[in-house]
C-alpha cells in the first residue's frame, strides 16, 4: 500500500472519527489474502487461456497477475477508451460477481478468429454480433475457470451466462448500471495477454473486496482440511489388543470303567480316528486331500493370417446424396499483369490446349476423367471418353 487514503476513506474519518479507522482496516485485504487471491486468479486465468486457445487456434499466453486496489476514476483514467465490460455472476458455491475488462480491438480480433478469420478484420464498429461472440467465449473460458475454482474451494462452483457491454469511459458513465460494487473501492487484478502476434495488451478482473475475502477464506479452509487429513493419515494406527485365545478343553484322565481315549462313543467315530473297516494308515481327514484332481492343458484358438470376416462391408449408400462440384476445364494460360490490364471486348486469349484435344473433368478439384464438348439442344455438355486415375495424372 502507498499509505495514501482515498476520498471515501477521508470522508469516513471526517464523518465518524471513532469508527472510520476500523472501517478502513476492515476494507483492506491482508498480505496473505492478497497472495491467495492472486494465486486463485493465476490458476483460473491459466485454465481460461487453455480454453481460449481451443477457440481461436492461436497461442495464448497470460502473465502472472498483479493484485491492487482501484476505484472507478482509476479505471477511467488508466484504461483505453472504449472498452468491453463482461460481467460474470456466480450462482452456485459463491455469492457475488466480477468484471472482466477487454479492449475493443482485442474483442474484434478474438471474435474474428472464432468466426474463421485471420484476426485482421477489425474495421467497423463493434456490434451485437461481436458482443454475443465474446460472451460465448467468456462463458466457456470462465466456465473452465469455475471448474478449477471448485477444486480449490472443495465445493461446486457455477456461473450464469456472462453479459457483455461496450462502455465508452470518456463519457459520463453511471458505473452502478454495470455493477454496484464499482461505485466504491474494489480489487483490481491485472494480466498481460498475448494471442499469437495479433494481441499484446492488458486485461483486468475487478472483484468486490468482500467477494475476494470470501474466496480467500474458502481456500484457507480447504488447505486446513487437507493439512488435517494428511496429519491423520501420517499418525500411526493404534496397536490392536490381542484377541483372547479360546480356552482349551481339559482332557479328563481315562478311568478303568470308561473306554480308552480314541474309542468311539455313542456309535460315532471320534475326529482323527480311523473308521471301522479302514486301515490305520489312511487317516479320515486326509482322504479329501489325497483324491486326484483332473488337470487338463488350456486350449487356445489358432491365429489366422487371413481376414476373419468380422468386418462388415462398407455401406456406400450412406454417402450417395452428398453433393460434389463437377468442373470442366477447357484450358489454361499464364499472363502478366500488363497483359491482363489490356483485356477488353473482342480480345482473344489463347489457351494451352489444341483444338479437338480432350478436355479435363474435375470433381471437387480432383482430375477424374477426359471428355469432349457436345451441344445438347441449347446447352453445352461433356461426353466422357476416358476415366483417369488422379494419382497417375499428378505423377505425369
Amino acid at each position: 500500500m502507498d499509505g495514501v487514503l482515498s476520498q471515501e476513506e477521508i470522508n469516513a474519518l471526517l464523518n465518524d472519527p471513532g469508527t472510520g479507522t476500523a472501517a478502513v482496516a476492515d476494507s483492506e485485504l491482508s498480505d496473505a489474502e492478497k497472495d491467495a487471491i492472486g494465486e486463485i486468479a493465476n490458476i483460473s486465468m491459466g485454465t481460461a487461456a487453455t480454453t481460449l486457445f481451443s477457440l481461436v487456434n492461436r497461442r495464448v499466453e497470460i502473465s502472472t497477475p498483479v493484485v491492487s486496489y482501484a476505484t472507478w476514476d482509476d479505471i477511467v483514467a488508466q484504461y483505453e477508451k472504449p472498452c468491453v465490460f463482461i460481467r460474470i455472476a456466480y450462482t452456485v458455491g459463491l455469492d457475488g460477481s466480477n468484471i472482466l475488462v477487454l479492449r475493443e480491438k482485442d474483442v474484434k480480433i478474438i471474435t474474428d478468429l472464432m468466426m474463421g478469420g485471420d484476426g485482421t478484420n477489425t474495421d467497423g464498429e463493434l456490434g451485437e454480433l461481436h458482443l454475443s461472440a465474446i460472451s460465448e467465449a467468456m462463458n466457456q473460458m470462465m466456465g473452465s475457470a469455475a471448474t478449477s475454482l471448485s477444486s480449490m474451494l472443495n465445493r461446486k462452483i457455477d456461473i450464469s451466462p456472462p453479459k457483455s457491454d461496450l462502455v465508452d469511459l470518456a463519457e459520463n458513465v453511471d458505473e452502478t448500471k454495470i455493477d454496484a460494487f464499482l461505485s466504491g473501492r474494489f480489487v483490481k487484478i491485472s494480466f498481460h495477454m498475448e494471442i499469437g502476434d495479433l494481441v499484446d495488451s492488458e486485461i483486468m478482473q475487478l472483484y468486490p473486496i468482500s467477494f475476494a475475502r470470501e474466496m480467500c477464506a474458502g481456500v484457507t479452509e480447504t488447505m486446513e482440511m487437507d493439512t488435517k487429513n494428511v496429519t491423520e493419515e501420517a499418525a500411526p494406527a493404534p496397536t490392536p489388543a490381542p484377541a483372547p485365545q479360546p480356552s482349551q478343553p481339559q482332557m479328563s484322565q481315562p478311568q478303568m470303567s470308561q473306554p480308552m481315549m480314541g474309542a468311539p462313543q455313542m456309535g460315532q467315530p471320534m475326529m482323527g480316528q480311523p473308521m471301522m473297516g479302514q486301515p490305520m494308515s489312511q487317516p479320515m481327514m486326509g482322504q479329501a486331500m489325497s483324491q486326484p484332481v483332473n488337470v487338463q492343458p488350456a486350449q487356445f484358438t489358432a491365429f489366422s493370417s487371413g481376414n476373419t470376416g468380422g468386418y462388415q462391408p462398407e455401406n456406400i449408400d450412406l454417402i450417395m446424396d452428398v453433393p460434389l462440384e463437377v468442373t470442366v476445364e477447357l484450358g489454361r494460360t499464364t499472363k502478366s499483369i500488363s497483359d491482363i490490364l489490356d483485356f477488353g471486348p473482342g480480345k482473344i486469349i489463347e489457351l494451352n490446349r489444341i483444338a479437338g484435344e480432350p478436355i479435363d473433368v474435375l470433381v471437387n478439384g480432383k482430375y477424374v476423367a477426359k471428355g469432349e464438348v457436345v451441344v445438347i439442344e441449347e446447352s453445352f455438355g461433356v461426353r466422357i471418353t476416358e476415366i483417369v486415375n488422379a494419382t497417375k495424372k499428378e505423377q505425369q
